[in-house]
């Protein structure tokens, strides 16, 4: 073959490998625009609110969102959009690196028929009927208050509510366990055990049908499978960053993923932990979920201000779906039904719903939609999370 042959052929062949980047940067930004963000703003928030773990009760189709430092636990129709308000939750003060804020009720999780609300303003969990939204009983975490529920997790093959802890202030030492209080009767919570934990936990996924409880250890890189019967380790996993976040789980095929800073793995909980597969997502991850009817992977980037969306194979491989731009400390995903799920938007004291869009042409990030502002914007950190964010941020450490 002739240079000039050669020359044309090479040619030809980066011609090839441009028009297939330019059509997959098509598909992909093609992809993106199938998704709109709604906001919805939380009654009495005319600031930022500490908003952490949210629970979506898909029996009955409502958005549970503890609203901390507003004293409400606020439940969002995701049908009619119509927001109802439990109050009177008590606020108080934690201290975090120095600065100190308010704070009340900060987790959620569906129960059998009550929703569970853990409160960080006075160190309470708290029962809600979930049709009547009458509030029941409260019981302190720790007789001195000064350990308080982080993450709190209902686990239905034992009938427990499993609590992951923080204190507030000072010396972690107390909080290095999970709290486990016994739920057979659900409108009335008992103490019931602990499960000394190398550091703290963070995050949480439950696999109710093989009886174990999945968490993080703070610090350490380490991924713990805990037995919901016995209460005892039964596995450790590394998976690969000393930044572990927020898990998820596929019950079905044993898949669990976990939040890694700017990184979701999938790990084989079924075959000894083996790490699948990774997808960047962008820095700033929190808690992440999974849509185990569509079989997407929602994790949604604070300081990356975006939502990664993925589906998951029968092997536990990513295959990006879509990158939905969000905005700066936009933290926190939950699932809801269908394609829809929701993130909270702590620096604005609000929800952002995400849905399938509609026929309308117009961009919701377009420089004619509310979402296009460049006004700057405030950001919020949440507890312990490590991350560097810039000047004028408001640092809400939960």
């Amino acid at each position: 073959m002739s240079r000039n042959s050669k020359l044309m052929k090479s040619a030809a062949i980066a011609l090839m490998q441009i028009a297939l980047v330019s059509a997959t940067a098509i598909e992909a930004s093609a992809a993106d625009t199938n998704y709109e963000l709604k906001p919805i703003n939380l009654p009495g928030a005319s600031g930022p609110v500490a908003l952490d773990y949210f629970a979506y009760d898909g029996a009955t189709g409502k958005l549970w969102v503890p609203a901390s430092n507003t004293g409400s636990v606020d439940v969002i129709d995701e049908a009619t959009g119509a927001i109802s308000q439990v109050t009177g939750f008590a606020t108080g003060e934690i201290e975090r690196r120095g600065r100190k804020i308010t704070v009340g009720p900060t987790s959620a999780s569906v129960g059998d028929g009550v929703i569970y609300i853990g409160n960080r303003g006075d160190a309470t969990l708290c029962v809600i009927d979930a049709k009547s939204l009458a509030r029941l009983d409260c019981v302190p975490v720790s007789a001195d208050h000064l350990v308080t529920p982080d993450g709190v997790a209902y686990v239905a093959a034992a009938r427990e509510l499993w609590v992951t802890l923080r204190t507030k202030s000072g010396d972690n030492a107390p909080a290095k366990c999970l709290e486990i209080l016994d739920a057979s009767d659900p409108h009335h919570l008992k103490p019931k055990t602990k499960i000394p934990l190398e550091n703290l936990a963070e995050g949480y996924a439950v696999d109710n049908q093989h009886g174990i409880f999945f968490t993080n250890i703070e610090d350490a890189g380490k991924t713990v499978a805990i037995d919901v019967h016995t209460h005892q380790v039964i596995a450790t996993w590394n998976p690969g960053s000393s930044d572990l976040q927020g898990l998820a789980l596929d019950n079905a095929r044993n898949f669990l993923f976990v939040a890694c800073g700017d990184h979701v793995v999938s790990i084989d909980a079924g075959h000894g932990g083996k790490v699948i597969d990774s997808i960047i997502t962008g820095s700033g991850l929190d808690n992440i979920d999974y849509s185990s009817d569509r079989k997407f992977l929602y994790a949604a980037a604070s300081q990356a201000a975006n939502l990664t969306i993925a589906e998951v194979d029968d092997n536990g491989k990513f295959h990006l779906k879509a990158t939905v731009p969000t905005v700066k400390g936009a933290r926190g995903v939950v699932a809801g039904k269908g394609e829809t799920a929701y993130l909270i938007d702590p620096a604005e004291g609000r929800i952002l719903k995400l849905t399938r869009k509609s026929d309308s042409p117009l961009s919701i990030f377009s420089k004619n939609n509310w979402f296009a502002d460049s006004r700057p914007r405030r950001v919020v950190e949440l507890a312990g999370r490590g991350e560097k964010h810039p000047p004028g941020t408001i640092r809400l450490n939960l």
